[in-house]
């Protein structure tokens, strides 16, 4: 059995509330049940396990990626806010693809096409792969490469 941590950062908990026209109308609790029926769908359905997390903090996040590391888990991430500038996020991160596991970054939607401050992500250099602009299909498809990585 293997556990994939899907780790949501800062903010992620209003979806539904915050800035609907950006993010959708979906909420975090919806995310988190579309990505779990998704989950037993796939042929290796029987072997992945995900654990759903959300934080407003930078230490929990950073914490969360250590335990990934110990636990062998691979890690789908929205870093959301931290993705810009927390270069102790990015230190954590890069133990994860270090430690061979993958590490998928995720964005509902596609930072380039936002404002400037949201073009650069100190995260997407030490991950195994990015997908963004998806809205939450984007941690489907993380979901997705996870998996096929893990068969």
């Amino acid at each position: 059995m293997t556990t994939v941590f899907v780790l949501n950062g800062p903010n992620l908990g209003r979806l539904g509330s915050r800035e609907p026209d950006v993010y959708g109308g979906g909420t975090l609790v919806d995310l988190q049940a579309q990505l779990e029926s998704h989950a037993q769908t796939l042929p290796n359905a029987a072997s992945i396990t995900l654990d759903f997390r959300q934080t407003d903090s930078e230490t929990e996040l950073i914490s969360w990626l250590h335990e990934a590391v110990d636990a062998g888990a691979p890690v789908i991430m929205n870093p959301a806010a931290f993705t810009h500038y927390s270069y102790a996020l990015r230190d954590a991160a890069a133990q994860v693809s270090s430690a061979g596991l993958p590490l998928i970054e995720v964005h509902i939607t596609n930072p380039h096409t936002r404002e400037e401050f949201r073009h650069t992500s100190v995260i997407s250099g030490v991950a195994t792969g990015v997908i963004a602009g998806f809205g939450f299909e984007s941690y489907i498809l993380g979901l997705d490469a996870v998996a096929r990585r893990l068969s």
